[in-house]
């Protein structure tokens, strides 16, 4: 091993040097006590050491005696270590451990050499997985996305980009629902808007689809098409049914639609389709938020995926005939009730379609699936898993970490939304208004399953108190640090750390040496969340040490181990940006 690369080695096996130890010792103490695992945990007071282990509280059933007494036997047994400058006892039995400055240190050299690829690492952890795929968004392409797709957006992409990084093969997918009800609602409530525009006005249903991008649409359409799809309003008000049912009517108008314009309605559902389909795609790009396939419904439909997946669950004794519908016994899955998978029509359900698209994704050869849900979906999922293990499929291959609502707020009052109605905040809106950077990282302020009070004049705010703002400032003052000193930060990886003494440098050095760990821990929890907690604290280990100690001091040693410190800081807040889809200023 040469010089340069031991200090890598010892900030990145730190953690498994002091669990050797500890085997060590229980070898000594304990011959027959071969623990599985060993837990060392990062103690919250720095003057409880770097590490502490509880292996002589685990041990005290077994081998009955007093925690205190076997941590005093473990500590005598351990062997010498260059890099720990002493072991405690500490409590009720915990062993604590602190390093010598030099291993303390070295995490700064480990993150210099390895740049971009510090905290990046195989799966591990006992995970035998290794391609993913992570479904998320695939929000119905009928109309612009709004605050809460936004916030599924920000986790999917963050916790994809995180589960690449722990070392697992990530495929991101969007599901496009162009199949179905939704988009036929769309398609009419086009058509009818589009209608107006020749004085032949039905009355618009409150429940079809209300905002101003349908009548951009159906502009649009007239447009390119002139007067082709006018028919007289009265022609359609005679295929409406005789009911007050809000809902049978809209369907009324679907079937109208489709019987008076025959084979022009594919051309409304396909033009509304690519047009919201579309902008979904800009919207999210502009995001920061990218996907490797965008598959479609329908094509289970043409392809019969859907009516082999039905009949295959039939022919083993899942499916139950009952007033001409076909039923998934679903209740012998957990579920609460028995779910139509074809109703009396021969048209299959939604539910079908979904049955047959996570067969087909076991089909495709991930290891693990991960389906990012609404909180609205939650009975959903054992539903689908019930389908999946009837039709003999490992269910347990499917997580589904399910994303809260999220409410804005403006002066301190809640901002009103709805849906169909089209009085709603749209994500291209929330981005106009408080950016992208904002936008992604306060998505993350909150695990996914918590609901998210999304603050927009905190947001917009260039304050403290703004952890986005916060965390970019950090990077901005390391970079106008580096920009004064004007010199060659390459050299800065071979800089002796040993001037870095104080406990501030020793805290900012420990946070560091924490990200790769908190990598393959965030990836196992599917919770981004964890690293922009992570972002913030290390933003605020820095503000803390740069307003107590100058960096660009005379003495050009410390000067030097300084400025490497500031740039390790800088690299791990750009990994850990990265990941979160946040930008990097170099001033603010």
């Amino acid at each position: 091993m040469t010089a340069s690369s031991a200090p890598t080695r010892i900030a990145l096996d730190v953690r498994h040097h002091l669990i050797h130890l500890l085997r060590t010792a229980l070898a000594s103490v304990a011959p027959a006590q071969g623990l599985a695992e060993i837990i060392l945990e990062r103690p919250k007071q720095a003057s409880h050491g770097d590490f502490a282990s509880n292996l002589a509280l685990q041990l005290a059933r077994e081998l009955k005696a007093n925690p205190r007494q076997i941590a005093e036997r473990l500590v005598r047994e351990l062997p010498p270590s260059p890099h720990v400058a002493k072991a405690e006892i500490a409590g009720a039995g915990f062993i604590n451990f602190t390093l010598t400055p030099a291993a303390r240190t070295a995490v700064v050299a480990a993150v210099l050499a390895a740049g971009h690829g510090f905290g990046r690492g195989p799966a591990k952890n006992g995970r035998a997985v290794r391609r993913l795929q992570v479904e998320f968004v695939s929000a119905n392409p009928t109309g612009p996305l709004h605050v809460g797709h936004g916030r599924g957006a920000a986790f999917g992409a963050s916790l994809a980009s995180l589960l690449a990084f722990a070392g697992f093969e990530v495929t991101r997918e969007y599901y496009v629902n162009d199949a179905g009800r939704q988009m036929d609602i769309l398609a009419v409530s086009a058509w009818l808007r589009y209608l107006e525009l020749f004085d032949e006005p039905v009355p618009f249903p409150s429940n079809a689809y209300q905002g101003g991008y349908v009548r951009e649409m159906a502009e649009q359409i007239r447009q390119a098409h002139g007067d082709r799809y006018v028919h007289p309003a009265e022609a359609v008000l005679a295929c409406l049914p005789d009911t007050d049912d809000d809902e049978a009517r809209l369907d009324g108008l679907i079937l109208a639609g489709k019987d008076l314009l025959g084979e022009d309605w594919a051309y409304i559902h396909s033009h509304v389709l690519s047009e919201q389909l579309a902008d979904c795609r800009a919207d999210l790009e502009e995001f920061g938020v990218h996907f490797d396939v965008w598959f479609s419904e329908r094509s289970l439909y043409d392809t019969g995926m859907v009516a082999r997946a039905v009949a295959a669950l039939e022919k083993s004794g899942h499916i139950y005939t009952q007033d001409g519908a076909k039923w998934f016994q679903s209740t012998a899955f957990g579920d609460e009730k028995d779910r139509v998978v074809q109703r009396d029509n021969g048209f299959y359900t939604y539910f079908a379609s979904d049955i047959a698209y996570h067969l087909n994704k076991f089909e495709r050869g991930f290891d693990k699936v991960v389906d990012v849900w609404g909180a609205d979906h939650h009975g959903y999922i054992p539903r689908v898993k019930g389908a999946l293990k009837a039709s003999g499929a490992d269910a347990g291959k499917l997580d589904v970490p399910l994303v809260q609502f999220v409410s804005l707020f403006r002066d301190g009052q809640k901002v009103s939304m709805s849906t169909r109605s089209g009085d709603y905040v749209t994500l291209r809106q929330l981005r106009a208004e408080v950016g992208n950077d904002a936008c992604r990282f306060f998505y993350m302020l909150r695990k996914c399953d918590q609901a998210l009070d999304f603050d927009l004049d905190l947001a917009k705010s260039q304050s403290n108190d703004n952890p986005v703002y916060y965390v970019q400032y950090a990077h901005a003052r390391i970079c106008s640090v580096l920009a004064q000193w004007d010199g060659d930060e390459a050299a800065l990886a071979a800089a002796d750390l040993t001037p870095l003494q104080h406990e501030r440098e020793f805290a900012l050095c420990a946070r560091l040496a924490e990200f790769p760990e908190l990598i393959q821990q965030a990836a196992r929890d599917y919770a981004p969340h964890a690293l922009a907690f992570y972002l913030k604290d290390l933003a605020g280990d820095f503000h803390g040490w740069y307003n107590a100690e100058r960096v660009l001091v005379d003495d050009p040693a410390t000067r030097a181990a300084r400025l490497a410190l500031a740039l390790a800081t800088r690299q791990v807040l750009q990994n850990g940006r990265s990941l979160l889809g946040v930008s990097q200023p170099v001033s603010l």
